[in-house]
């Protein structure tokens, strides 16, 4: 129980003040700032830290693994939220739309990578990288467009979305940074390297505060408990009853479990928008699942420790 104690210190103490301080920062400052701090971490800063971490990452292990077994919390997660839908005949369809994107895709990206590499280290990072790379992005940007537009108005943007999938800096970064990951750096640019990584990390914490404080009000709070509880609980527990029969390590198990209870990811609420969805229970899971996961990642670390 001490090392949990510790743990969980060494992670709430930037997660959450990091997240706090942007919080604070998008309550006094202009609303453009996250739309630019935003729009640096999409085409610099995130590409950057998957530069910086991929050099010292393990990839030695089956890594392919993470990616199958995103797809496999990502469907189970649609599945899970299929079988609720279908006892709630009121639901329109920009609802059961909503509901199920927020079951489905987490944010591994901006709040898995922070937590990835605070409790499994650089040598892990790869996994949650694939995980999230190879997993959500694609969960997101591919199936999830797909329900969106079965589900929600505007399906002439498919096309749109697609292509910017297709231009996401980031996987390209993954691709240049898995090419170029052994090629020796000078001693001063490795460095600076890692530290515009780590500053990258930093802004993304900062932008998830910002962008939680510029919410409108939450509603409908029982169907975003219900999807919440499918996305942060059902699913990660279900799987892992699987993951002991994996050839990996059980440090390795514990991030691939973290990744899947990550909170529902922002490409939801873009989706949403985009898609004529149901807009306020997008908001709305996604605030409490931030906020939630202060109080369930306790719960899987303790899991781990028994």
């Amino acid at each position: 129980m001490p090392n949990l104690a510790i743990q969980l210190v060494h992670l709430y103490l930037p997660l959450i003040g990091w997240t706090l301080l942007g919080w604070l920062m998008g309550r006094y400052l202009p609303k453009t700032t996250s739309t630019y701090l935003g729009r640096f971490l999409f085409w610099i800063g995130v590409p950057i830290s998957i530069l910086a971490f991929l050099r010292g990452a393990d990839l030695s292990g089956q890594v392919w693994i993470a990616p199958i077994v995103a797809w496999v919390a990502i469907l189970l997660g649609a599945g899970f939220a299929w079988l609720w839908i279908k006892h709630q005949p009121t639901w329109s369809k920009p609802t059961q739309g909503s509901f199920l994107l927020a079951s489905m895709v987490g944010n591994t990206g901006y709040l898995g990578f922070p937590v990835a590499l605070a409790l499994g280290g650089q040598n892990l990072f790869a996994w949650a990288l694939f995980y999230d790379m190879l997993g959500t992005t694609w969960g997101a940007y591919g199936l999830g467009v797909v329900l969106a537009s079965r589900f929600g108005l505007g399906i002439e943007r498919r096309s749109q979305l697609t292509l910017a999938l297709l231009k996401n800096p980031a996987l390209w970064s993954f691709g240049l940074g898995l090419a170029g990951r052994n090629v020796p750096l000078p001693g001063w640019l490795e460095t600076s390297l890692h530290q515009a990584g780590w500053g990258a990390i930093v802004l993304a914490l900062a932008l998830i505060g910002m962008r939680l404080s510029q919410l409108p009000s939450l509603s409908r709070l029982s169907s975003a408990t219900v999807s919440l509880t499918i996305k942060m609980l059902l699913v990660p527990l279900t799987v892992s009853l699987s993951l002991p029969f994996l050839p990996i390590p059980e440090a390795t198990k514990h991030t691939i479990v973290l990744q899947m209870a990550m909170p529902p990811a922002f490409a939801t609420l873009v989706l949403a928008e985009t898609y004529g969805l149901d807009k306020n229970l997008a908001v709305t899971s996604l605030a409490l699942g931030s906020i939630g996961l202060l109080f369930t990642l306790p719960i899987w670390l303790w899991l781990f420790s028994v």
